[in-house]
């Protein structure tokens, strides 16, 4: 058999209101944008680092906020945004469980390919 040392896992991370697991998500695509967001102070400027369409961040925050039934992003119109409690909160969550994750998983993995 061939070995297997040059494999590698990712775990994907979703969080879902429970409702509906098609629409207003809290993934990686999400927490980029939140993160950006706490960097740059403006999800036009998140979006724009990731280079997403404005448009679409919007949508994607939108989505998620009415699906969680809070806001997760504070607008300030020409000020920028800044994250809400619960959206820090969430991205501080999706951050760890993303990290503990990972290290389960990759050693999991190696443990069972030997």
């Amino acid at each position: 058999m061939r070995s297997m040392k040059h494999l590698a896992v990712k775990t994907r991370i979703t969080v879902y209101s429970g409702k509906n697991l098609e629409s207003g998500t809290f993934g990686k695509g999400i927490a980029t944008l939140m993160r950006g967001i706490v960097e740059t102070g403006s999800l036009h400027a998140s979006a724009k680092k990731i280079r997403m369409a404005y448009s679409k961040a919007w949508r994607i925050v939108k989505e998620t906020e009415s699906a969680f039934g809070y806001d997760l992003i504070n607008r300030d119109g020409a000020r920028g945004s800044t994250l809400t409690k619960e959206g820090q909160k969430l991205l501080e969550t999706y951050e760890k469980l993303e990290l503990e994750a990972e290290e389960f998983i990759s050693k999991r993995f190696v443990e069972l390919v030997r």
